[in-house]
């Protein structure tokens, strides 16, 4: 009774073992449509709401509301706020999805501009006068690597409540 029964296990496991392919296969071509080589993002010339989809969207969702539940903030009504905290200027070029963004330093100025726009994500939460990103400000800043992303952004949140900023990122509401 015994030998049937791993006989067929052995076999089971034989023949799924043949039908995988561990090594790939040298003579597989691309599916149809992929032929050519990809272009990067940082030359493929986006529009600035087509980078916020392929850089942003994954997590901030497409209307930037966020996800409690992935722990990922609010931008829509609020990311305006941070430029009224010292030092959440440079925070916001400095979060990891910005700086290590495939986006090149003038694609990330224009998608934080595009961002900050009072008729657009951070609507109400804007500043009354706004410096526009420039590409040298993000070459500048995005190197300089955020080694405690929620210690510095709690530091900025406690800012904004100092100034009797409602915190309404989807995190602390």
């Amino acid at each position: 009774m015994r030998w049937p029964l791993l006989t067929g296990v052995a076999l089971t496991l034989i023949s799924t073992t043949l039908l995988a392919r561990s090594i790939p296969d040298p003579h597989q071509q691309p599916a149809p449509g992929n032929e050519a080589a990809q272009t990067p993002i940082a030359r493929a010339g986006y529009s600035v709401a087509t980078n916020y989809q392929l850089q942003c969207a994954g997590c901030h969702l497409t209307s930037g509301e966020g996800s409690r539940a992935n722990d990922t903030p609010r931008l829509a009504g609020f990311v305006g706020n941070f430029l009224k905290v010292e030092g959440g200027r440079a925070f916001l070029v400095r979060v990891p999805g910005m700086s290590q963004s495939a986006l090149n330093n003038q694609q990330l100025a224009d998608m934080l501009n595009w961002l900050l726009n009072k008729d657009g994500m951070a609507g109400v939460s804007m500043p009354e006068h706004f410096q526009p990103y420039s590409a040298d400000e993000v070459a500048a800043v995005r190197r300089q690597a955020m080694l405690n992303l929620p210690e510095t952004r709690g530091k900025l949140i406690e800012q904004m409540k100092a100034q009797g900023i409602s915190i309404t990122d989807g995190l602390g509401d």
